[in-house]
């Protein structure tokens, strides 16, 4: 029998976070913005700091359309995890949390029921330490990993880009100095890029079939060069 997973469930810090976050995030969604002031620039198109899709914006994948995790999701997630060592489930929920900087921290309630699924279709092997269990991959689960790579990367890429938005919106609402880029943060010319594809992307929404089309080979010309990497 699968088991399902809960809904995706923040941490305590990611709670926290957004709880703070809620008042000033509602705002902006009502259109109230001031040139200047506390975020030290003007927003206008109701998505927060940094346009739709910059620190602190809501993507298509984001909060605002209820983001949850089935239970593939999860199971892949912590199969990766086992391909890395073997570990026992306080272990893996703790490399979740950490890997999203605490922002995600899924309870025993949903990673133990997950496990014991991965033991019975054979993607995992255990071996009994006393009354603790100790998961390792197996080789039908490195296989089923292996097919659904590009998946896990992108789970883990969400996971982690939310991370950071939650991050840079609680350094912003407690005054404290964003990172720097050298040191891990983001460019203000990326943020600003990325806001700015959104916004043009959203007044397009209605174009017609050719005006798609373009748009479509711009936007996969420049997926390419992103994902070729820097020049030599």
């Amino acid at each position: 029998m699968r088991h399902h997973c809960h809904p995706f469930s923040l941490s305590g810090h990611g709670r926290h976070v957004l709880m703070r976050l809620a008042p000033h995030l509602a705002r902006h969604a009502m259109g109230r913005h001031q040139a200047g002031g506390f975020w030290g620039g003007r927003h206008d198109d109701g998505f927060g700091p940094g346009g739709p899709d910059g620190p602190g914006g809501f993507d298509g994948e984001g909060w605002r359309r209820g983001r949850k995790f089935s239970a593939d999701d999860l199971q892949l997630l912590l199969l990766a995890l086992l391909e890395e060592k073997p570990s026992h489930g306080y272990e893996l929920i703790k490399a979740l949390e950490t890997r999203t900087s605490g922002f995600y921290k899924p309870s025993p309630g949903v990673v133990y029921p997950a496990l014991t699924y991965l033991e019975e279709v054979g993607y995992a092997t255990v071996d009994t330490e006393g009354n603790k269990k100790r998961y390792q991959l197996s080789d039908t689960g490195r296989a089923h990993l292996s097919a659904n790579r590009e998946r896990v990367d992108v789970m883990f890429g969400k996971l982690r880009h939310v991370a950071r938005k939650m991050e840079w919106m609680r350094r912003a609402m407690s005054g404290e100095p964003q990172v720097e880029p050298e040191q891990g943060g983001w460019l203000p010319e990326l943020v600003q890029a990325r806001g700015a594809l959104k916004r043009a992307l959203m007044l397009r929404s209605e174009a017609g079939v050719d005006e798609q089309r373009r748009i479509a080979e711009i936007l996969s010309r420049a997926v390419a060069e992103i994902e070729a990497g820097p020049k030599a």
